[in-house]
C-alpha cells in the first residue's frame, strides 16, 4: 500500500473524527507466524513515527484491497474453510481478493514471499492461509477498514526480511514483548483470538464461531 495516510488495518482505529459516516473499506491483514523458544512469535512492525494516523504503533503486515487484487495470479487456492469463512461478509471474488492482498502486502512491507515471485509482485500460496477474525473501524472515523485477519505459518513464507520503509523494526515477537512497544487496542485483541486459534485441534478451528469486532473494539459473534 503506498498511500501513507491509508491507515494499517493492523492499527485500524485511526485519531480524529468526521461528521459523515465513512463507508468501511476492505482490508487484508496477515499473521506470519513460528514457534520461539519462548513460544509463538508474530511477525510484526512499527509504524513510522512520521504517519499522519497511528504513528510509532506495532502492526502486522497489511493494508486495503486494491482494485488489481482481483486479477492476480495464485499458485495455489484457498482451503475450503478459510474461503468459506472469508465468505461469510464477502462474494467469492472479493473473498479470494482480499487474501491476495494480504499476501501481497506480506511482499510490499517485509519482502517476505508466500507462493512464488513474478515480476515485481507474487502469485500467492492461498492454501496456506486460515482465518482468525475480523475488525471494523468505529463509525465516525476519518478513515475505516473492514479488516480481515489471516494468519500462515513461517514455514510457508521464504526469502530476507527487508523493509520498504512503511514499518520500521520488523521481526519476531512473542505477544508479551509486542506489548513492551505500543500496541493498539484491537491489535491486541487480534492477539488474543489468533492464540485461541493457535491452541484449537484443526477439527476446531473448522468448526468455530466467527468472531468480528464491532464499535470500539467490542466482540462479537458473526451473525
Amino acid at each position: 500500500m503506498t498511500d501513507a495516510a491509508a491507515d494499517n488495518p493492523g492499527g485500524a482505529d485511526t485519531e480524529g473524527r468526521t461528521r459523515r459516516t465513512v463507508r468501511p473499506r476492505d482490508a487484508a491483514s496477515l499473521i506470519v507466524w513460528r514457534i520461539g523458544p519462548q513460544g509463538p512469535e508474530v511477525l510484526m512492525g512499527q509504524r513510522h513515527a512520521k504517519h499522519r494516523f497511528m504513528p510509532d504503533v506495532m502492526v502486522f503486515p497489511g493494508g486495503r484491497v486494491d482494485p488489481d487484487d482481483h486479477r492476480q495470479p495464485a499458485v495455489t487456492e484457498l482451503p475450503v474453510t478459510t474461503r468459506r469463512m472469508l465468505e461469510r461478509r464477502a462474494t467469492p471474488a472479493r473473498a479470494r481478493a482480499i487474501a491476495i492482498a494480504a499476501v501481497r502486502e506480506l511482499f510490499e512491507e517485509t519482502g517476505l514471499v508466500l507462493g512464488e515471485r513474478r515480476g515485481d509482485g507474487v502469485a500467492a500460496d492461498l492454501a496456506s492461509l486460515d482465518y482468525v477474525c475480523r475488525a471494523v473501524t468505529p463509525g465516525g472515523r476519518p478513515i475505516r477498514f473492514n479488516a480481515r485477519f489471516l494468519c500462515a505459518p513461517a514455514e510457508a513464507v521464504h526469502g530476507d526480511i527487508a523493509g520498504s520503509g512503511e514499518l520500521e523494526r520488523l521481526g519476531w515477537f512473542t505477544p508479551e514483548q509486542a506489548h513492551r512497544h505500543r500496541v493498539a487496542d484491537i491489535t491486541g485483541r487480534v492477539l488474543v483470538e489468533f492464540l485461541d486459534w493457535l491452541d484449537m485441534s484443526p477439527r476446531r478451528r473448522a468448526s468455530r464461531p466467527l468472531i468480528v469486532f464491532r464499535g470500539m473494539d467490542n466482540r462479537h459473534q458473526e451473525r
